[in-house]
């Protein structure tokens, strides 16, 4: 193999920092997407890994899924947090490949489903309005990240699993602490590496509670489902359950969280495209892939390559790591026309933000049910929003989005 192309600005990718600091991120994407599109990063902390940057070659990474492995690196970690993950013996959706992975995720497929969908509209319907008047209620003023968007897809998918109520204010706070592990307000500790696998294990906890009762007293819920599966004739095993559990759990929340929160906010710092939405309320499917595709909530997967192979003409050996930036893909200016402007009437929109080929997100239906019956219950109701402080954005290399979104509004 040829010496590897190396650029500095890709090193911003294993830096959880950066992720809060838009202008220097996406400053540091456009060059590499211009300049280096596949550019090997070698940081301390971190096992080596080539950054996939232009939107053609996520795609074609994402295509070929029998050169391009899942296992055993799907997530970008520090390297003392992937040898504690591979202890502890995680095997999500996301860590495994074909054809595991296609009977595992049809477990839990027919949740996600169009018939499903359909059973779940009123009861997501309902839900939308009741936070749209919790912002009404609140004054006209609120931290909308934390006192609305956390709250409501939340409580959609734990009342899919059929976790009890009571318990949602833990999940909360277990998947903040999860997902949050590189940002210091959610983080346990700055201190000890191995406390940031605490809210991972406490997590495997109560789910291990939640498999039992289910296998004890099956209910019609999801976890139910999960609980009792079969897959040629044997339950699913204790790691691969729990795992379950927690992918859907964590992806089905703050995923959606990050895109409501981040979609609200694209909207006060664009009056005119928020007047657009209310003048023409048929634009909200376009409106909601738009939301998506600005905040990109997963902002990168990863992936093994299982032979010798090439990606835009650099050589990549069998065993390397490949980052697939999906938030850069998704302002590749040779993908999408003036890709930085936030357009709720973009088409086409062809974003990768819920990946690409077999591993394309289980939940995706849900996630955009949620988004769009939420906009549709606020957006007639409000007649004005601004920012009412700075937004702040969590430290992470994997899911993120807003934590902190200051609002000032007023509403019918």
């Amino acid at each position: 193999m040829s010496t590897p192309i190396v650029d500095e600005a890709a090193k911003v990718l294993a830096e959880p920092a950066a992720y809060t600091d838009e202008p220097r991120l996406h400053a540091a994407l456009s060059e590499l997407r211009a300049n280096t599109p596949v550019s090997y990063v070698d940081v301390p902390g971190y096992k080596p890994f080539w950054a996939v940057t232009k939107h053609a070659d996520v795609l074609a990474v994402e295509r070929n899924s029998k050169m391009f492995s899942n296992w055993p690196r799907p997530v970008l970690m520090s390297a003392e947090s992937d040898e504690q993950q591979a202890a502890v013996g995680i095997r999500t959706l996301i860590h495994m490949d074909d054809p595991q992975h296609r009977v595992v995720r049809a477990v839990a497929a027919d949740w996600f489903g169009p018939k499903a969908m359909r059973a779940m509209d009123l009861r997501i319907t309902d839900l939308a309005k009741r936070y749209v008047d919790r912002m009404r209620d609140a004054g006209g003023e609120c931290d909308f990240v934390q006192q609305v968007a956390v709250n409501y897809p939340l409580y959609v998918i734990m009342s899919l699993l059929g976790v009890p109520e009571s318990d949602f204010p833990r999940m909360l706070k277990l998947t903040q602490e999860l997902l949050g592990s590189d940002d210091e307000e959610y983080q346990r500790s700055a201190v000890s590496q191995e406390e940031k696998v605490g809210a991972l294990l406490d997590m495997f906890a109560f789910f291990n509670d939640l498999t039992a009762a289910r296998r004890a007293t099956p209910t019609e819920d999801l976890a139910s489902t999960i609980a009792n599966a079969r897959i040629d004739g044997e339950p699913l095993g204790d790691i691969d359950t729990v795992s379950y559990y927690a992918i859907i759990a964590t992806a089905g929340h703050d995923t959606t969280s990050g895109t409501i929160s981040g979609g609200m906010r694209a909207l006060a710092e664009n009056p005119d495209q928020l007047a657009r939405l209310q003048a023409d309320m048929s634009l909200l499917p376009q409106a909601t892939e738009e939301m998506i595709r600005w905040v990109t909530p997963v902002k990168a997967f990863m992936r093994t390559a299982t032979a010798d192979t090439t990606v835009r003409g650099v050589p990549i050996a069998e065993g390397d790591s490949l980052l697939l930036s999906y938030i850069s893909a998704n302002r590749d200016e040779e993908a999408f026309d003036d890709p930085f402007r936030f357009d709720v009437g973009r088409e086409p929109n062809k974003h990768v933000a819920f990946g690409f080929g077999i591993h394309f997100c289980l939940g995706a239906a849900l996630a955009r049910l949620e988004v769009n019956r939420f906009f549709a219950e606020l957006i007639p109701r409000l007649t004005s929003v601004e920012l009412a402080g700075e937004p702040e954005l969590i430290a992470t290399t994997f899911v993120g989005g807003l934590k902190h979104l200051p609002i000032r509004y007023s509403l019918r």
